[in-house]
């Protein structure tokens, strides 16, 4: 996969990226296409969705910490990233059945809630997975790449269906349906290989009075990040600039509908940022080895700054939507893989569930400032724009936050 050689745990591990990056591209395209079709006209899809995403993210943030400790005990890693898979893929392929707007709501809430679980215990997984400190970099890198490619190929296939079906008599509301099913396949064949291959080398001692000892566990933790300074900054920083990528990846293709904007353009466009994020990926992974991983995260959230009020601004036809798919497919995968790896370098590497969930209270938490942010300036104002210009003071928080950030050792060392 790369000119460095990588281990069979490392190769196992970004394969998950590419069996789960095929439903975060869902979610991103077909899905709120579909809503919107089954959704009252008379309502704004893009505040419903908006609504949805923000309970989704809500639910992960109170739940996953408390999980996620759980999950650092020796042997649970591997039980929590099944459950929340199984769970999911259940879900995602049996979310086309309503036909009520609200009750496919709440099970898009629930898959949306055990996807992004999964992915928490996935991250987690990265120390157990990379030969050493020094790969994360790399293998973090080399799973968002191989995912935003890997997650074409289904995806083309759902594609064909939904744009062409009719030719077999399958009508594009069905072809979506199928699509879902198609989806939850590959999410569960290519968790497989991370199941068989990577082990959980880094864990807490199993201790009687579980549930009590996992609260002040939790409690302990608290302290601890809020006495590191370095991580306390970077987490602070993550918690702004991530909010903006989530935002831009979760209400791009609402917006899109917004400003009327053919679906066909806004799926396509969107398929073309998978392409572009896949060189981009590794390459941030490779510089940032070469540059430092925080000078080339401040880069990247500058980058989006401009992006965001690219799309305040000027973004109104489907060739500017080309143009933004294109931007964002630079930065979107550098952005994610090196805030994965740079948070598993501060971190204990025995606690790195719990930390991670965490982790994810300040990304998930962000989602839900960003996508209510829209959802609110969309609904006060009548504009889709306003609720976008929103998003850019964000990136510019988050950049002043990264660039205070102290230099420093890990967490624990």
């Amino acid at each position: 996969m790369s000119r460095t050689h990588m281990t069979k745990p490392e190769r196992s591990w970004v394969l998950y990226d590419v069996g789960n990056s095929a439903y975060v591209l869902l979610a991103s395209t077909l899905i709120p296409i579909y809503f919107s079709a089954i959704a009252d006209p008379n309502s704004s899809a893009v505040v419903a969705w908006g609504y949805a995403s923000t309970v989704a993210s809500l639910v992960l943030a109170l739940l996953m910490p408390f999980l996620g400790s759980l999950a650092d005990l020796k042997g649970n890693k591997k039980k929590f990233l099944a459950g929340t898979i199984g769970t999911g893929a259940v879900t995602l392929a049996v979310m086309g059945i309503p036909s009520d707007a609200m009750v496919f709501l709440v099970i898009y809430v629930v898959s949306s809630v055990m996807l992004n679980a999964s992915l928490v215990f996935y991250d987690a997984f990265l120390v157990d997975a990379a030969s050493s400190e020094e790969r994360y970099d790399e293998v973090s890198s080399q799973g968002y790449a191989w995912g935003y490619i890997g997650s074409c190929v289904p995806f083309i296939i759902c594609l064909v269906l939904v744009l062409f079906g009719e030719n077999f008599g399958i009508g594009q509301l069905d072809g979506i349906r199928i699509s879902f099913v198609i989806t939850a396949v590959w999410w569960l064949t290519f968790s497989v290989p991370i199941w068989c291959d990577v082990h959980q080398t880094h864990y807490k001692p199993r201790e009687e009075h579980l549930f009590k000892n996992t609260i002040a566990g939790l409690v302990g933790t608290c302290k601890k990040i809020f006495h590191d300074r370095r991580l306390m900054m970077f987490m602070l920083a993550f918690f702004f600039y991530i909010d903006g990528v989530h935002t831009i990846i979760a209400m791009s293709t609402s917006y899109g509908t917004d400003l009327g904007i053919s679906s066909t353009n806004l799926v396509l466009a969107l398929l073309v940022t998978q392409f572009v994020a896949f060189p981009s990926a590794i390459a941030y992974g490779r510089l940032a080895g070469r540059f430092g991983t925080k000078k080339m995260l401040l880069i990247a959230v500058f980058a989006y700054f401009l992006i965001t009020l690219f799309a305040a601004f000027f973004l109104r036809s489907a060739a500017e939507f080309w143009v933004l798919a294109i931007c964002v497919g630079l930065f979107q995968g550098g952005i994610q893989a090196l805030s994965r790896s740079e948070f598993g370098k501060l971190i204990p590497k025995e606690h790195a569930n719990e930390y991670y969930g965490f982790f994810d209270i300040f990304g998930k938490y962000a989602t839900i400032m960003g996508t209510l942010l829209v959802s609110v300036f969309t609904q006060l104002t009548g504009s889709s724009s306003i609720g976008v210009l929103s998003v850019a003071v964000l990136f510019i928080v988050g950049f002043v936050l990264l660039l205070k950030m102290p230099e420093g050792t890990a967490a624990g060392e």
